[in-house]
């Protein structure tokens, strides 16, 4: 049944409150910050030094986590990289230098709002807001049973909060419907990297590794323009780089291989194919370190480079090219992103690229090796400290009986009150959303950390699916879309307001540090969590708030797991000592894994058998283009924090379509024209802009806007089966004009 005041067919309603929240359709910052430096600049190039002690922490943006040195007060916080810290080594890119506009956006959220009798979001107090939703989630477990409640998290969320949420999930809610949005972003490459290594770890060495490089394959990342600092660490190294479009990084790149969207596992079939066929393979490192590699060359065999070409468009000799650079470097990596990872068959293209790694030897060799590479702030720790899907703290699974065992004697709780998943298997974020509204699916949603009404595939779809709640809670501290769709929507703390660990693309533990306290009115996620918990009836005494004694549970909670933070506390992150995971208490953690074994039982890495499957949509007739989707250097995410700064929004204020000239004339469309880029799902609107470089089959269409120039508008819902990641990356348009 829809929410009372809520639109049935969905869609997010248009609201203005109090002075608590202020309208601002454009989301640009009132006025604007001091001017930033170029994209990556250096330490001293930016404003000026400090007005008073500074506080260390980092920047709330990409899983590099760049470090950061903070001062002063609101409005105008001060803030200069670090350049001790050797991921960024005192560089930041555009959103890192404007990171502090955020913290007093003239839209800020400062007091909890509740959706009135009449539809409308208005202010109310914590009290209330905290009673009423307390009261309906009882009432509905009551009603429908405690997996009528689901949980969504954010790979945002500090290793504190998201480890909480999981425990709230799972013990306040007694539900079994829990993910994160890094199902929308990392889960293609956890599960590959789980199958072929025995652990997820995004890079299981230091970034600093890539320093001397000397040939890097990137399949499917941007770097250049996702994270600057980045390639600072690859500008000795040869770059081959995967990518249907012409990237800032494919424009550095010794080689670019442009394949057909959705074709990128063909590509690994076929250099797997070269690798073996023209005597690279590492016979010895092949027989003595992995298994599985007889399966996996059954089904390669048949990829021979003419068969790829024929099905991706990227030559054989520059397949011949790019393998010949990897073997013959004394030093090579292979990392794969998001362009390779967000398909219905992302898993198993993470795979094939693995394969490829471990044909050559690189995983686990000193100056080799291969990597994923993560996305969000916290993207790493979000996704092993409970709040994932079927995982629970430290990477242990919720189907085995001694992960369980432990976890809830940490908890105090037992075994048999930690939930199975509803249907026995863990519905991932997606699952979750699309099931709102059917039989047995949720009936609330509580949302900490992410924008789901934005973020998700085929967003008009799940517009109306969160319109048939009955409760939609939403923790958040600017107006997203999610949040005005709420019923509650609970103003949380930003980055620099809060204390805890986040865990960077290298495994690496850091401290986040709080310069100033939250505005009066709002409150951090934690202690957020553990007032629910305690309304719900949980003991006060097993929800700490304080992030400090969370860490110390959750640091039992993962010790022995996979991912083992039981080595690591403030103290030690506080002076200042290096720790990468696994860390069993009394070391010195693992900057560099697999150097002796891999993560299986038995030491030895797997191979994967995996077979080339076409995209679930391709052009035909009525949708003659492949759209890909994916992020330019101004914005983050879905905009909600980038679309804040001024800086930014007059960098890149609009959505476009980045179209070869000949593809746009064809729909009778000039460079700056407004076009219609139209899916069997629905449609998104964006300004022309004419890239020569790009594939006449292909237009790009970033997707950090909002209203009708959400990208997600048209894309793809289909789900990898084995990681639940939808396929982002390709579908079917055409392009129109608009009248």
């Amino acid at each position: 049944m829809a929410r009372a005041g809520k639109p049935a067919g969905g869609g997010v309603r248009t609201v203005t409150v109090a002075s608590s929240l202020t309208a601002d359709p454009t989301g640009a910052a009132a006025s604007p910050p001091a001017a930033s430096p170029p994209a990556d600049s250096p330490s001293g190039a930016g404003p000026a030094g400090p007005a008073g002690p500074e506080t260390a922490t980092h920047c709330p943006y990409c899983a590099l986590q760049c470090a950061t040195l903070l001062s002063g007060d609101r409005p105008g916080v001060r803030l200069r990289p670090d350049p001790a810290f050797p991921v960024s080594r005192g560089h930041l890119c555009q959103k890192g230098w404007t990171a502090t506009a955020v913290l007093d956006a003239p839209d800020r959220l400062t007091a909890p709002l509740l959706r009135d009798a009449a539809g409308e979001l208005a202010p109310t107090d914590w009290g209330r807001a905290l009673d009423h939703v307390a009261g309906r989630l009882r009432s509905i477990r009551a009603a429908h049973g405690p997996d009528a409640v689901a949980v969504l998290g954010g790979g945002g969320l500090t290793n504190e909060k998201a480890y909480l949420l999981g425990k709230f999930a799972r013990l306040a809610l007694g539900t079994g419907r829990i993910d994160y949005n890094g199902r929308f972003c990392m889960a293609a490459a956890a599960v590959a990297a789980q199958a072929a290594f025995g652990v997820d770890r995004g890079l299981p060495f230091p970034v600093t590794d890539l320093d001397e490089a000397d040939v890097v394959l990137l399949a499917g990342a941007n770097p250049a323009d996702t994270m600057p600092p980045l390639m600072r660490h690859l500008e000795r190294a040869d770059l081959i780089v995967i990518d249907p479009r012409p990237t800032r990084t494919a424009a550095t790149a010794a080689l670019h291989l442009r394949p057909v969207p959705g074709t990128d596992l063909a590509v690994a079939l076929g250099m797997f194919h070269l690798a073996v066929s023209e005597g690279l393979l590492d016979t010895a490192y092949v027989a003595e370190r992995t298994h599985g590699f007889d399966g996996t060359w059954a089904r390669a065999c048949a990829w021979w480079p003419e068969r790829v070409e024929a099905v991706t468009g990227v030559p054989a000799g520059e397949l011949r090219t790019a393998v010949r650079m990897l073997a013959a470097a004394p030093k090579s990596y292979v990392l794969t992103g998001r362009g390779a990872e967000q398909h219905s068959k992302g898993t198993d293209t993470v795979a094939a690229f693995a394969n490829l790694a471990l044909a050559l030897g690189l995983p686990g060799r000193p100056g080799r090796g291969f990597g994923t590479l993560t996305g969000q702030g916290n993207g790493q720790g979000g996704r092993e400290m409970g709040q994932k899907a079927g995982q629970l703290p430290g990477c242990r699974s919720l189907s085995d009986p001694a992960d369980r065992a432990h976890v809830a004697g940490v908890w105090g709780v037992d075994p048999g009150r930690l939930p199975a998943p509803p249907s026995g298997t863990a519905p991932g974020a997606y699952e979750i959303l699309d099931a709102i509204g059917t039989p047995g699916g949720p009936r609330a949603l509580l949302v900490f950390g992410c924008n789901p009404a934005a973020s998700a595939p085929d967003s008009a779809r799940i517009a109306d699916r969160l319109a048939q709640l009955e409760l939609l809670v939403v923790a958040d501290f600017v107006p997203s879309d999610t949040a005005m769709a709420a019923d509650v929507v609970l103003p949380v703390a930003q980055w620099a307001e809060e204390e805890g660990t986040v865990t960077n693309l290298e495994g690496r533990v850091l401290r986040r540090r709080r310069l100033l306290d939250p505005p009066a009115g709002v409150r951090p996620d934690t202690a957020v969590i553990a007032e629910l918990a305690v309304r719900l009836g949980e003991p006060a005494a097993h929800y700490a708030a304080e992030p400090r004694e969370v860490f110390e549970e959750l640091r039992e909670a993962t010790r022995g797991a996979p991912a083992d933070y039981s080595g690591i506390d403030y103290a030690r992150l506080d002076a200042g000592e290096t720790l990468y995971w696994p860390c069993p208490e009394g070391s010195s953690g693992t900057p560099r894994m697999f150097l002796d074994r891999f993560a299986h039982a038995d030491g030895r890495a797997r191979f994967t058998p995996v077979e080339h499957q076409e995209a679930a949509e391709r052009p035909c007739g009525r949708y003659p283009l492949f759209a890909t989707t994916g992020r330019v250097l101004a914005h983050y995410q879905t905009g909600s924090q980038t679309r804040r700064v001024a800086e930014l929004v007059d960098a890149v204020p609009e959505p476009f379509v980045q179209v070869h000239p000949d593809t746009a004339a064809a729909s009778g469309l000039a460079d700056g024209q407004i076009a219609r880029i139209v899916s069997a799902r629905g449609s998104a609107v964006a300004a022309v802009r004419y890239d020569a470089g790009m594939r006449t089959d292909t237009v790009f269409v970033p997707f950090h806007f909002r209203g009708a120039g959400r990208a997600n508008l048209f894309t793809h819902a289909a789900l990898d089966p084995r990681s639940g990641m939808p396929e982002f990356k390709v579908c079917a348009v055409r392009l129109e004009v608009t009248s």
